[in-house]
C-alpha cells in the first residue's frame, strides 16, 4: 500500500505537469492569434480573397501572414491545423479530476454538511455538471440569440453565475471552483471540437472539391472563437484556486467566482483594444483592481480585517498565548490525525504537503496556515470530516490575531 501511495502521489504530479504544459501550448496558440487577427491591416494589391495581412520579426527573421476570411483560391500543400493542444489539454485535465477529484472524492468532491451522497453518486454527478454546461452553452449559441454577440455573451455570463452558485451546494468549496473550471474548459474545448475544426473541414472540402466556401461557417466559428478569448482567463483562475482557500473556502465563494469572470473580461478587452490599435483603455485595469479588492473582502466577510497580519518568526509568541493550549488540543484532535509522521486516517499514508501538526513546536510554526486554512476559511478539514466546529474555527482566528499583535 506504501508503495502504491507513492505511484499514486507521483502519477497526481505527472498528470498535473502535462495538464500545465498542454494548457500553456493552447492558450499561447490561442493569444498569439487573437493578436494577430487583430492587428491585421489591408493594403493595396493584396491576393484576391485576402482580408489582411501582417509582417512580424521575431527570432532574427521576418514573417509575412496574410489572412484569408473564406479560403484561398487554391488548397495550399502545406495547411497547419491548431487543434491538438486544445484536446491535449482536456483530456489532461479531465485525467487530473479522474485522479485528484474521483479518486479522492471523500475528501475533495463530496461534504456531507453541503449535500450528503455517495462516492458514486457524486462522481456521477460531476461528470453531469460538466456534460450538461456544455449542452446549455450550445443550444444559447444556436438560439436566435446567437445572432447578438452582446446578448449572447450576457445571457452566457447570467448562466455561469447560476452554474457557480449551484455547484457550491453540491460539492466542496475546492471542488465547486474546480467544476466551474472545468465546465467553463469543456466549454472551449468543444468549441474547437465540434465547431470550429468541423466548419473549417466544411470549407477545405468545398475547396478541393472546386466548390466556393460558404461563409457562414467562417462566421460561426469565429464567434466560438471569441467566446474562448474572454473565457481563458477565468479558468486560469479558477484552476489555480485550490491553492489559496480564501477564493474557494469562504461564504462567498460564488460570488467571487462570478466576479474573477469580469476581471477576465475586462484585462482581455484591454490587450484585444491595444492589439486591434484602436487606443489603450488603462481604465479596465483600474475596473480589475477594484473588483479584486471587492473579492478580498468578501473573502473575510463577515469579519471585514482591518490589516494584514503577519505570523510571527518566533513560535515562542504563539505557545505563549493564553489561547495555545485550547488551540493545541483542537488541532490535536481535529487535524493530527492526518498531518503526522505517521497518520492515522485512513487512506493517508503521509502527512498533505508535509505539514506535521503533532508538537507543539510544529503547530506554532504553522500558525499562519492553520489560521487561512481552517479559522478564517473551511478550507481544512476537507469536507469537514473531523468535525471542527464555528467556536473551535474562531478560537484558531482569536489564537492567531492576538498572538501576532
Amino acid at each position: 500500500m506504501m508503495d502504491f501511495a507513492i505511484f499514486w502521489e507521483w502519477l497526481s504530479f505527472a498528470v498535473r505537469w502535462l495538464h500545465v504544459i498542454t494548457g500553456i501550448a493552447w492558450i499561447g496558440s490561442s493569444f498569439y492569434f487573437v493578436a494577430l487577427d487583430l492587428g491585421l491591416r489591408q493594403r493595396p494589391g493584396m491576393p484576391v480573397g485576402a482580408f489582411g495581412e501582417e509582417w512580424q520579426v521575431h527570432g532574427g527573421g521576418f514573417y509575412h501572414i496574410q489572412k484569408y476570411l473564406v479560403a484561398p483560391a487554391e488548397m495550399p500543400e502545406h495547411l497547419t491545423w491548431f487543434k491538438w493542444e486544445s484536446y491535449a489539454t482536456w483530456l489532461s485535465g479531465f485525467a487530473m479530476l479522474c485522479v485528484v477529484y474521483y479518486a479522492g472524492a471523500d475528501l475533495f468532491l463530496i461534504d456531507p454538511n453541503v449535500l450528503p451522497m455517495s462516492v458514486p453518486v457524486g462522481i456521477l454527478l460531476s461528470m453531469a455538471t460538466i456534460g450538461v454546461g456544455w449542452i446549455v452553452y450550445d443550444l444559447l449559441c444556436r438560439s436566435p440569440l446567437g445572432k447578438s454577440d452582446t446578448g449572447l455573451m450576457l445571457v452566457l455570463y447570467g448562466v455561469l453565475v447560476f452554474i457557480a452558485w449551484g455547484l457550491t451546494h453540491l460539492f466542496t468549496g475546492r471542488a465547486a471552483f474546480l467544476h466551474l473550471g472545468a465546465i467553463t474548459a469543456t466549454i472551449m474545448s468543444c468549441n474547437v471540437f465540434m465547431i470550429i475544426i468541423p466548419n473549417q473541414k466544411i470549407v477545405v472540402a468545398d475547396l478541393i472539391a472546386g466548390r466556393k466556401p460558404d461563409p457562414k461557417y467562417g462566421k460561426i466559428a469565429k464567434q466560438r472563437s471569441l467566446h474562448n478569448n474572454y473565457l481563458t482567463l477565468p479558468v486560469l483562475f479558477l484552476m489555480l484556486s485550490n491553492h489559496y482557500p480564501l477564493a474557494f473556502g469562504t461564504q462567498f465563494n460564488w460570488v467571487i467566482a462570478s466576479l474573477v469572470f469580469i476581471i477576465g473580461v475586462l484585462i482581455r478587452h484591454y490587450f484585444n483594444t491595444v492589439h486591434a490599435r484602436k487606443g489603450n483603455p488603462h481604465w479596465t485595469w483600474l475596473g480589475a483592481l477594484v473588483l479584486f479588492i471587492i473579492i478580498i473582502w468578501l473573502s473575510t466577510v463577515p469579519k471585514v480585517l482591518t490589516g494584514e497580519v503577519k505570523a510571527s518568526s518566533a513560535a515562542e509568541v504563539y505557545i505563549a498565548s493564553a489561547h495555545f493550549p485550547a488551540v493545541r488540543d483542537t488541532v490535536l484532535g481535529r487535524c493530527s490525525m492526518c498531518h503526522a509522521a505517521e497518520p492515522v486516517y485512513e487512506g493517508i499514508y503521509h502527512a498533505p504537503k508535509g505539514v506535521m501538526l503533532d508538537t507543539d513546536a510544529s503547530i506554532a510554526e504553522h500558525a499562519r496556515e492553520i489560521y487561512l486554512q481552517a479559522g478564517a476559511s473551511h478550507a481544512m478539514p476537507p469536507a469537514n470530516v473531523s468535525q471542527i466546529s464555528d467556536k473551535e474555527r474562531a478560537l484558531l482566528v482569536a489564537w492567531y490575531e492576538s498572538a501576532g499583535k
